[in-house]
């Protein structure tokens, strides 16, 4: 095998990502490679951009200039030449299908059980076997400390068990990446150390995860990788512990020094 084909491919790889609302400019050319089985924590001040590059990894937003791959593939557009073609919404589709995502809110259909919420996208989208789905999701509902949940529907459950439910759902469609906007922001302070659980486990598993996340400690004990935003840009990654004990920047100490 030669040298460069020894070089693994990034589950995440970000090139000069720009993205804008408008004359609002969020993304200003992320630079960024997240590799498979990495927890990388996105962490800095509201507005920052972090959660709109997040849905950008799954094209949930466009990208308005740069390139974004997930395990080797160009999201959302074909390169033909120089020039990039936006693939059609059922390709797009095929390709989130590899890439779970849990959001703030939980956004389950509350007239679903927490069992059906989390079969629902293997069996609609997958058209997967019933039985094999169901089976896949008890287990998943167990994982998450919820086994005895799965006839309770969501509005008979706490905001934390709604969101480990979120992430038994993403979860049933065997992503290859995880992405987490914010998980445990919309949640009271002590249900936070749930849904934190969930997520270690998981990282302990070998899952390769984006965490868009406000919990410094979580980062310096489960990330990989921490990479501070501000005003749409990189300003500092690296070894977590080293980032938020020794910040390099001078806008990455002073935000630390807030949230710390």
């Amino acid at each position: 095998m030669s040298e460069v084909d020894a070089v693994p491919t990034p589950m995440v790889k970000a090139e000069n990502v720009h993205k804008r609302f408008g004359r609002l400019h969020v993304l200003q050319g992320i630079d960024l490679e997240v590799q498979s089985g990495e927890v990388m924590c996105v962490i800095g001040p509201s507005g920052s951009g972090k959660s709109t590059f997040l849905r950008c990894i799954n094209h949930l937003e466009k990208i308005d200039g740069g390139r974004l791959w997930v395990d080797g593939h160009l999201v959302g557009y074909r390169q033909r030449g120089e020039r990039l073609h936006e693939m059609r919404e059922k390709e797009i589709a095929s390709q989130r299908r590899d890439i779970g995502m849990v959001f703030q809110r939980f956004n389950l259909f509350p007239h679903m059980t927490a069992l059906e919420n989390v079969m629902e996208a293997p069996c609609r989208v997958r058209r997967e076997p019933k039985r094999t789905v169901q089976e896949r999701a008890v287990q998943l509902l167990e994982q998450v400390g919820l086994a005895e949940k799965v006839k309770a529907y969501p509005g008979q459950l706490s905001g934390g068990q709604q969101q480990r439910v979120a992430i038994a759902r993403a979860l049933a469609m065997q992503p290859k990446l995880m992405l987490f906007d914010e998980p445990t922001s919309a949640l009271d302070p002590e249900l936070v150390g749930d849904v934190l659980d969930v997520m270690r486990q998981l990282a302990e598993d070998g899952m390769t995860m984006v965490v868009v996340t406000h919990e410094m400690g979580f980062a310096r004990e489960v990330g990989d990788s921490v990479v501070f935003m501000d005003g749409g840009v990189v300003v500092e990654e690296g070894n977590p512990r080293e980032v938020l004990t020794n910040p390099q920047h001078a806008r990455t100490q002073d935000f630390l020094s807030k949230v710390l």
